[in-house]
C-alpha cells in the first residue's frame, strides 16, 4: 500500500454494533465511535468524508457481504487476516479498542490482506463449498456405518444381513444407507452443474486440459484462484497452493524450511492430480518416470523382474 490516502478507516463490525475508527493522512490522532450496526448509516458516513478513502475490515462470516456492499463507497477496501493482527490480542479488549488498533495497523501498512472478489466466480465458490460439505458428510456417514458393522463382528463392507435383523443397530445403519443414497443423488446434481460450468467458462476448460486434472479439480482451482493476477509471481502462487516451503534464514545460516499458510483444498487437488498423471500416458509421466528411475537406481530390466 504505497499510495497515501486522505482518510484511513477501520470498522469492527458485529450484529448489534459497529466501532468505527478513523485517522487522516496528516495526523496520528484517532477518532472512534461505537454505534448500532446499520449498513446504510455506514455508507452515509463514508459518503460524507471528502478525499480518498481506504477502509479495513477483519475477515469474518460477514466480510464478503460487507465487501460487496461497501466496495463502491471507498477508493480501496482491505479485508485483513485476523490471525496476523497480534496487536489486537494485547491489553484490554473492546470493540472500540480493536477498531483503533486496526486503523493504526492500516495506517502503518501492516495488515495482511485476504483476497475477496465481487465478480461472477463468487457463485462458483459457493457451489464448490456446498459440494465439499456434501462430500465430507458422505465420508462421515460411511465411517459411522463401517464402525457399527465392525462392532458386530462384520467386515464393514457387507450389508447388515441376518445377524443384526430386528436390532437397533440395523435400524441406525439402514437410516445411514438412506442418507447416503440421498447424498449420492445430490452429488450427481453438483457434478452435472460442474459440467455445465465447464462449457460456459474457458478458465475451467483450460485447467481441465492439464494432465491429471478432472472436471471437479478444475472447478475447484478456478473457484479458489478466481484471478491469477492477484499473485505477484509464480512463487507466491506455489506458496498459496502449498507446493513449496518457505526458507528460514538468519545471519546467513539456513535453519530449515516451513510450510506457508496455504489453501488445503488447492493442495489436495494438485496432489491428487499429480498421482493420477504419473500413472497415465502424458508429459508429466514422461518427465517423472526417467527421473524416478535415476534417483532410485532402477533400470528397466530389474523393474520387469
Amino acid at each position: 500500500m504505497s499510495k497515501e490516502y486522505n482518510h484511513y478507516i477501520a470498522v469492527d463490525w458485529s450484529i448489534k454494533n459497529m466501532a468505527i475508527a478513523r485517522m487522516t493522512g496528516k495526523s496520528n490522532k484517532v477518532t472512534v465511535v461505537d454505534v448500532p450496526s446499520e449498513i446504510e448509516d455506514l455508507k452515509l458516513y463514508l459518503g460524507i468524508l471528502r478525499g480518498s478513502k481506504i477502509l479495513a475490515l477483519e475477515e469474518t462470516t460477514t466480510s464478503q457481504w460487507l465487501y460487496t456492499e461497501l466496495k463502491g463507497h471507498v477508493d480501496r477496501l482491505v479485508i485483513c487476516d485476523p490471525v496476523r493482527n497480534h496487536l489486537l490480542s494485547e491489553g484490554a479488549k473492546t470493540d472500540k479498542i480493536d477498531a483503533v488498533k486496526l486503523v493504526q495497523l492500516l495506517r502503518a501498512n501492516l495488515l495482511k490482506e485476504v483476497y475477496h472478489s465481487a465478480e461472477g466466480f463468487l457463485e462458483l465458490r459457493r457451489l464448490v463449498s456446498g459440494y465439499d460439505d456434501l462430500v465430507k458428510a458422505m465420508v462421515r456417514l460411511k465411517n459411522q456405518r463401517y464402525s457399527l458393522l465392525k462392532t458386530s463382528g462384520l467386515t464393514g463392507e457387507e450389508s447388515t444381513g441376518t445377524r443384526l435383523k430386528g436390532t437397533v443397530k440395523q435400524r441406525v445403519i439402514e437410516g445411514m444407507e438412506r442418507q447416503l443414497e440421498c447424498c449420492k443423488r445430490e452429488k450427481d446434481i453438483y457434478e452435472e452443474d460442474f459440467e455445465k460450468l465447464a462449457r460456459k467458462h474457458a478458465e475451467i476448460r483450460h485447467q481441465k486440459s492439464l494432465p491429471g486434472i478432472g472436471i471437479i479439480g478444475a472447478v475447484k482451482i478456478v473457484s479458489r484462484v478466481v484471478s491469477p493476477g492477484r499473485f505477484i509471481d509464480a512463487g507466491h502462487y506455489l506458496s498459496y497452493a502449498g507446493l513449496v516451503k518457505l526458507e528460514r534464514t538468519s545471519g546467513g545460516v539456513v535453519y530449515g524450511r516451513k510450510n506457508s499458510r496455504y489453501s488445503r483444498g488447492l493442495k489436495s487437488v494438485y496432489k491428487m492430480g499429480a498421482v493420477t498423471a504419473i500413472g497415465g500416458n502424458n508429459t508429466i509421466h514422461d518427465y517423472y518416470e526417467p527421473n524416478y528411475r535415476r534417483k532410485n537406481n532402477v533400470d528397466e530390466t530389474s523393474q520387469g523382474n
